[in-house]
């Protein structure tokens, strides 16, 4: 059965005295507010305080250490870049790939993101990929299309055992930032539509058993009723995930 996941994204944010605070935070609110709920929490600090936030987060519980991006190789001479075999060694057991931000400003398309995937799984993480339409996409009436795509170009490659690792996020990318956020009825028509392409690409159980995220500006105020949609399995957030109570009331939320 498909996880309930709740990931949060700190991007460029913090410092390494802001990030020990912040989870810190999180970890304290989490264990006494949170009970009965099998929410899993992926938290996904810069890479120079991976190892100091999982450090701070509780073995054998409910949360798990990510990272926001890796490089498609093992090793090598690419200064400046971080590997998946370097981020299993600190404990990250997951990895946000194909981020709208990544594919917008750093021009990674789905041929590279198709090499990540293959790295961070050979490595033992599980990916958080990503996948989202524009508004000019959307406008044009072409949100299926570009995602049908976007998902058979970047994901569909993968074996069934392979998949069976991944989970989803559905970034409509116009919601992101702007203040927007798609209507929970949006969001469900769209995490329907990727759980059916999983089941013709895989099949009925791949797409049963797949948790799929929405990653459009989520907050506290309207997770709940984006979480009761039956397709919704939790949320990739990230400006919430920088607050504390926020980011505690949107786990709450299921």
């Amino acid at each position: 059965m498909r996880k309930n996941i709740v990931a949060g994204n700190w991007k460029m944010n913090t410092t390494l005295q802001d990030a020990q605070a912040l989870i810190s935070e999180i970890v304290h609110m989490v264990q006494d507010e949170v009970t009965g709920s099998s929410v899993e929490v992926v938290v996904c600090p810069p890479f120079p305080f991976l190892s100091a936030v999982g450090k701070q987060l509780p073995e054998g519980g409910r949360f798990h250490l990510g990272a926001q991006n890796c490089h498609q190789k093992e090793s090598g001479a690419f200064t400046g870049e971080v590997s998946a075999k370097m981020l299993q060694s600190v404990g990250v057991e997951y990895v946000i790939l194909g981020h709208s931000e990544r594919r917008q400003y750093f021009r990674e398309d789905d041929e590279l993101l198709s090499q990540k995937l293959k790295a961070a799984l050979a490595a033992g993480l599980k990916p958080i990929f990503c996948v989202g339409e524009t508004l000019e996409t959307r406008e044009a009436d072409e949100t299926f299309k570009y995602l049908e795509k976007q998902l058979k170009d970047g994901l569909f490659h993968l074996s069934n055992e392979e998949f069976d690792q991944v989970v989803i996020a559905y970034e409509p990318i116009w919601a992101i930032g702007t203040g927007r956020t798609a209507t929970s009825a949006q969001a469900q028509e769209v995490h329907a539509f990727i759980r059916e392409q999983i089941a013709r690409a895989y099949d009925a159980e791949a797409a049963l058993n797949t948790s799929i995220l929405y990653g459009g500006s989520a907050n506290a105020q309207n997770a709940r009723e984006l979480f009761s949609q039956p397709d919704v399995d939790g949320g990739l957030i990230g400006g919430a995930a920088l607050k504390s109570r926020d980011f505690t009331e949107i786990i709450k939320s299921f």
